[in-house]
């Protein structure tokens, strides 16, 4: 047999004080009581901490009954886990089936009988104490995975940002445009979110795949030659052949690494699109797959505008930052061509956050 808990507390309700003493002598050696002859005082006291273990409560009672009284119990999150059990002398088993229906967690028949009570009470007692270790226990886990989970996505952040830069190291024109382009994207996604075309895709899950995966958009130019990828001037034509074959080479980067891994990665998955198909037009006049259209994925439709407007509004080695507002009219220009017209409008409405994000992540001069 267990040990008694001696530090358990319960609270006995009935509003014959005979019935309280009677069950105060049989209970008080071995727990805390606490007794009360009002349905209503024995809510506040239910309610005040620390709370009862377990509550006795009388079923016949003037004003507030015990059903009554069970009812509000379980309303309360306070005291909607504290166990009841019913004191009566009713001998009607529907009394007794509607009493459990409500909560209760066992009868005791009057008049008393102490072995039975201090039976029914270590029981009811015991199983408190197992499933409020289960209830710990399942809280520690909970909390566990919470944290390994954040973990996880903490190594994923710096493992993509880490390999981004090793693009941006080679491109050393490219400054802060992981930064800002991530947050270009994120603030398209989020906008356009409600739209119809949008709304299944642009969940909040998949926004913040879609932000973590973007800084790896350009990992494809690792395997660009030195003198083509930092050439100062324009490229010729077989230049910019070779140039181009960086989205390909990014997108091939990356199923390597989801082949390695043997396991499929959602944000992997974003990643190898936007790798590959960032450089596709709406009108078909894109690379590496002249994708049209719907055909193009939402995560690279949205990459395409935001890494053309940084293009334009900073510095690179062969050509000088263009005005905001010039390349706002190129951007609008290539609405339906260049780019999804619902992805330009998205732009156009929220022009002036990407100014803030531009001059925000600013390259140092």
């Amino acid at each position: 047999m267990s040990p008694i808990n001696t530090s358990a507390r319960i609270l006995i309700v009935d509003d014959t004080a005979e019935n309280l003493a009677v069950l105060g002598d049989v209970l008080q050696p071995d727990y805390t009581v606490q007794a009360t002859t009002s349905g209503e005082r024995a809510l506040v006291i239910a309610a005040t901490q620390p709370a009862p273990d377990l509550i006795l409560l009388d079923i016949m009672m003037p004003g507030m009954d015990g059903y009554a009284v069970l009812g509000r119990l379980r309303q309360n999150p306070a005291t909607r886990e504290i166990p009841v059990v019913f004191l009566t002398a009713l001998t009607d088993t529907q009394d007794e089936e509607h009493g459990l229906a409500l909560g209760a967690v066992d009868y005791i028949a009057k008049p008393i009988r102490p072995a039975l009570v201090l039976a029914r009470v270590r029981t009811q007692l015991e199983a408190k104490r197992a499933r409020d270790v289960l209830r710990d226990h399942n809280i520690f886990l909970e909390s566990e995975i919470t944290r390994r989970m954040a973990d996880n996505e903490h190594i994923q952040a710096v493992s993509i940002r880490a390999l981004a830069h090793l693009a941006e190291i080679r491109d050393t024109d490219t400054g802060n445009h992981l930064l800002r382009t991530q947050a270009y994207v994120h603030r398209l996604a989020t906008c356009l979110s409600t739209h119809p075309r949008f709304t299944a895709t642009l969940t909040p899950q998949y926004i913040d795949l879609l932000a973590r995966s973007a800084p790896l958009h350009d990992i494809g130019k690792v395997g660009i030659p030195d003198h083509i990828l930092l050439k100062p001037g324009k490229l010729d034509g077989a230049e910019w052949e070779v140039m181009k074959t960086h989205s390909a080479l990014g997108a091939a980067a990356i199923e390597q690494a989801e082949q390695d891994v043997r396991e499929a990665l959602p944000f992997l998955s974003l990643a190898k699109e936007i790798a590959r198909s960032h450089h596709e037009h709406w009108d078909g006049s894109g690379y590496p797959d002249g994708l049209t259209g719907e055909a193009i994925p939402v995560s690279a439709r949205l990459m395409a505008l935001a890494d053309v407007f940084d293009a334009l509004v900073h510095a690179r080695s062969y050509k000088p930052a263009m005005p905001t507002d010039d390349a706002r009219d190129i951007i609008l220009a290539g609405r339906g061509s260049h780019f999804d017209p619902a992805v330009v409008d998205a732009f156009e409405a929220n022009y002036t956050t990407f100014v803030d994000i531009a001059e925000r992540y600013n390259d140092a001069p």
